[in-house]
């Protein structure tokens, strides 16, 4: 077994004790090859998230998609919908009404209904996607009549710190929104997950509410932005 393997499997291992029942693991497999991503599906992760269209689509066809269901955790574009919306179960970044709008018009042409979350901009940063917090509620009852699809829940980043206090200041915050919007009984609206926490402040994410956590470089090891993918 090399050296990346042994780490992916004592990492996952290590990360499913971390996680209390309920909460679910996805794999952040941006620049990860399938080779890697197939190894860890062996080892028992059955979800995985891909953060661009273009990589995605390089590694469809040996990922082991009897093993693993797909999510697109990363900024989408509306004119790339129509390449990913057959090939994931899941999309955790809708944040305009555009985006809604052309994710409904594809998976009505081909029959599906996709589960979408909405991703919330929990610090106001200008250099990130996502919805304003107080604008959140409105804009879930603005897609929730949109055919082809249904709101899930919600995804957020909050900013970046090593104070652990602030995360959970954060958290707390994505989830009070959660439990608000879900006391609001929208029709196509199903508050079920909540997706929020990543390798460095997942812990914090879970203790305030997560329930998808998405781990990336505590599970499949340091990244290699240079070639695109990890050998």
């Amino acid at each position: 077994m090399d050296e990346r393997r042994a780490y992916i499997k004592n990492a996952l291992e290590s990360i499913r004790a971390s996680l209390p029942e309920g909460v679910r693991l996805l794999g952040a497999s941006k620049t990860v090859s399938a080779e890697y991503i197939n190894y860890a599906a062996d080892c028992g992760l059955d979800l995985i998230g891909e953060n661009r269209v273009n990589e995605l689509l390089e590694k469809y066809d040996d990922i082991n998609k009897e093993k693993l269901e797909i999510h697109f955790i990363g900024a989408l574009q509306s004119n790339k919908v129509k390449y990913i919306i057959d090939k994931v179960s899941l999309i955790h970044s809708v944040d305009r009404m555009s985006l809604a709008e052309e994710i409904s018009r594809r998976a009505i042409a081909i029959g599906k209904v996709m589960p979408v979350l909405v991703e919330v901009n929990l610090g106001g940063e200008a250099t990130k996607s996502g919805v304003r917090p107080e604008e959140t509620a409105d804009f879930v009852r603005k897609i929730a009549p949109l055919k082809g699809l249904t709101v899930a829940g919600l995804m957020a980043i909050p900013p970046k710190s090593d104070d652990k206090q602030k995360n959970i200041e954060f958290y707390q915050k994505i989830k009070q929104i959660f439990i608000d919007i879900s006391h609001q009984n929208v029709d196509n609206v199903n508050m079920r997950i909540l997706s929020a926490g990543m390798s460095g402040d997942y812990l914090e994410a879970v203790e305030c509410g997560a329930n998808l956590v998405r781990i990336g470089s505590s599970l499949f090891g340091r990244r290699d932005y240079g070639t695109g993918q990890n050998a």
